[in-house]
């Protein structure tokens, strides 16, 4: 009877062997792919059953119960990271386990340029190939409602930044993150505006900063732009500029602003009306915004290029005329 335990006693303890060997090479052993690299999505507040679900389902020939069994071992069930996640060849059961815990994610990257108009922007989004075309053919209007936007138009509501995301994560996700951290911006800096500024709310701040932003890119003159526009607000002169006449203009303009489209008046035509366009024409950085609140100290009225991205500014409609001719028609004084 004796013998008869010990046997019994070596054989569960190579049976122990054999298991925990197995085990070993099965953890060590790179899992097979469909295809390389497998690209995969683990939603947010997904099990790891599920996550393992969505795996198998893209091609990663990975077990429910051995990688469910490794994941309570190590006491990470519930610590799998939601993102888009990229497999490689050589992957072994292990590395996976990692990836999802440590949440290293593949992400997108999409450039947002300052000065584009929703459209521009849009044409980018749609093209992407990492993103997940949600908003394909809702109207702006509606898109600017789910954004909790105060009108139909998203110009100027979006910042203008690099963007990383998830692959395969909602281009909707992106515009509410662009959305919110342009809100966060002016608020910002609304709080600490100059005083005595012909701003009656913020988005008129921010109808201004779209302005600037398509004025002039150079960083030294945006502030002294926004300062000739709010002098002449606060004198009760019109803006003239031509950038908010382009955007009433729309799909027909075709490149070349023309003395007939500065009489034809629009809602954005600031040579035919007074005070400020009804919504922002841009995208405007944050340091348009900064300019638009903080206006350079001059008593500036007029600006004209100069041809080299800079601009002259002018106190009088002489002074202007006399910069226009020496910049722009190329007559010396």
């Amino acid at each position: 009877m004796f013998r008869f335990f010990v046997r019994l006693f070596l054989f569960l303890l190579l049976l122990v062997a054999l298991a925990g060997g197995a085990a070993w090479w099965w953890l060590q052993t790179p899992l097979q792919l469909r295809q390389t690299p497998v690209d995969f999505r683990i939603p947010a507040g997904s099990s790891l059953r599920a996550a393992i679900g969505q795996m198998q389902a893209a091609g990663v020939a990975v077990p429910t119960w051995p990688l469910l069994a490794l994941a309570r071992l190590q006491g990470a069930e519930t610590g799998i990271k939601a993102g888009s996640y990229s497999l490689n060849a050589g992957t072994t059961p292990l590395q996976l386990l990692d990836k999802l815990v440590r949440g290293k994610v593949t992400q997108g990257e999409l450039v947002l340029i300052e000065g584009w108009t929703f459209r521009q922007w849009r044409q980018r989004l749609d093209a992407h190939p990492d993103l997940s075309h949600d908003s394909a053919g809702l109207p702006e209007a509606e898109l600017a409602r789910r954004l909790g936007l105060p009108g139909e138009r998203l110009d100027g509501w979006l910042f203008p930044d690099t963007y990383l995301f998830d692959k395969h994560s909602s281009d909707l996700e992106l515009l509410a993150r662009a959305r919110r951290a342009q809100q966060q911006r002016l608020d910002a800096e609304w709080a600490v505006r100059a005083t005595n500024l012909p701003y009656r709310s913020p988005q008129e701040a921010l109808v201004m900063a779209s302005i600037v932003e398509k004025e002039t890119g150079r960083e030294a003159d945006r502030s002294l732009v926004a300062a000739v526009f709010v002098n002449r607000l606060r004198l009760g002169m019109r803006l003239q500029t031509d950038p908010s006449v382009i955007y009433g203009l729309g799909e027909r303009f075709d490149g070349n602003l023309r003395k007939d489209d500065l009489l034809t008046d629009t809602p954005y035509n600031t040579y035919t009306r007074a005070g400020l366009p009804p919504t922002p024409i841009a995208m405007p950085g944050l340091a348009s915004l900064r300019a638009a609140l903080h206006p350079a100290s001059s008593d500036a009225l007029y600006f004209v290029a100069r041809g080299d991205g800079s601009s002259e500014f002018s106190r009088t409609l002489e002074e202007h005329n006399r910069a226009v001719n020496r910049y722009q028609r190329g007559k010396r004084p």
